[in-house]
């Protein structure tokens, strides 16, 4: 059965291609989730406008998060931690440790945006990445201090 994808998907492809797939994955899964149109004629110009669209929408979403990201950039947070001999913390520091800090600064990020590249277990200084969209990141600077 051909139809056309409303969505990227992974195995299948972007956003209004034209792909054949079995009749009962697109009966059973892809049209009841509204992931694919059937490739007729109305669809076509009806996946047109949704690719302007998202198109529109997805500029805005960008814009949006370079916005926040030139404001996080001038953000440090502290987190004060327990240790023990040596300045170790007892355990590390998590990415929801570091989302509630940007909270108390007044930025509500998902702690999946946050990616640590080393896991934080002693006193210092940390430069930890934010991935705000697929193509805006940004760096802000962690401060793990003793409690």
């Amino acid at each position: 059965m051909k139809v056309i994808l409303r969505q990227n998907i992974d195995t299948l492809g972007h956003t209004g291609d034209v792909v054949n797939v079995k009749d009962g994955y697109a009966l059973n899964y892809l049209i009841p989730r509204k992931l694919v149109y059937p490739a007729v004629d109305g669809n076509l110009k009806a996946i047109e406008v949704e690719k302007k669209h998202s198109e529109v929408k997805r500029g805005r979403e960008i814009k949006a998060a370079q916005g926040l990201a030139s404001e996080l950039e001038k953000v440090s947070i502290t987190i004060p931690v327990q240790v023990g001999e040596e300045d170790r913390i007892f355990g590390t520091v998590t990415t929801q440790m570091i989302a509630d800090g940007l909270k108390e600064k007044g930025f509500d990020i998902d702690k999946r945006k946050i990616e640590v590249e080393e896991q934080i277990k002693t006193l210092g200084i940390y430069n930890v990445h934010v991935k705000l969209h697929q193509s805006v990141a940004t760096q802000i600077k962690v401060w793990v201090v003793r409690e």
